[in-house]
């Protein structure tokens, strides 16, 4: 029954395009078959009866699962469940990338770990680690007010990788790059790999955090570092409504 409904829905919304819709719905039935990391997937017409769509719009949904690291696709062996670089990935196979609750509970979690994370390397970084740290800031800024969001997306891991290197922490610098990778697959998924909100704004709140940790300042670094999430999650709530209230006035 639920194949039989699927094929009748249409395979781009006007809203996203089909092959979008069919990698969200292909996350939706790993997640609810309980697939684990290493468990084989049907073949992409096999994908495509389940999805009730083409196995050409299949085939882009399973390539760009297996670009955000979710599929694993071995010529011919077939499609896998991707696992992750460890146990605890593993048990995150089922995040959903478009759904704003798993979204939110991401966004709460990156909060609470990137804070504590400035906030240590505020205490402990080296000045090497500081000067990347700033470095990394800075450039955030200039290529920001450029508008330049492959260059932003370059300076802002960078920022973030090293502020988590300057904490000294192997669990948090896991926790941070893990953080990142699932917020990789919404962008990806949801604006294209495009930006929520303003990205020299983000830069200059990167500059203040990198400035704080120079300074030593931990209480204000994990301030900083906590609005400056809390602030992308008002910019991806707020490109979200905008978002389906144009699809709302879709004739």
């Amino acid at each position: 029954m639920a194949t039989q409904a699927a094929s009748q829905e249409p395979e781009d919304d006007g809203y996203r395009p089909g092959y979008e819709l069919a990698a969200e719905k292909l996350l939706q039935h790993i997640a609810e078959h309980n697939l684990r990391p290493g468990d084989r997937l049907p073949t992409e017409q096999g994908l495509a009866d389940i999805l009730g769509t083409t196995r050409n719009v299949t085939r882009e949904a399973v390539k760009v699962l297996a670009a955000i690291g979710r599929l694993t696709v071995r010529r011919g062996a077939g499609i896998f469940v991707a696992a992750g670089p460890t146990r605890a990935d593993d048990e995150l196979a089922h995040y959903q990338p478009t759904d704003m609750e798993h979204v939110l509970m991401l966004l709460d979690y990156r909060r609470l770990v990137e804070s504590e994370t400035a906030g240590k390397a505020a205490s402990i970084a080296t000045p090497i680690e500081v000067r990347a740290i700033r470095e990394a800031a800075e450039e955030s800024v200039r290529v920001g007010a450029k508008g330049d969001v492959d260059g932003f997306g370059k300076a802002d891991e960078r920022f973030h990788t090293a502020v988590a290197t300057a904490a000294h922490n192997l669990f948090l610098q896991s926790a941070v790059a893990t953080v990142r990778r699932f917020a990789i697959q919404s962008d990806v998924l949801l604006f294209h790999g495009d930006a929520p909100g303003s990205l020299e704004a983000a830069g200059r709140q990167h500059v203040a955090i990198a400035a704080a940790i120079a300074g030593g300042d931990t209480e204000t670094a994990t301030t900083l570092m906590a609005d400056h999430v809390a602030t992308t999650q008002r910019q991806f709530e707020r490109r979200i409504r905008s978002r389906l209230f144009n699809l709302d006035r879709r004739p």
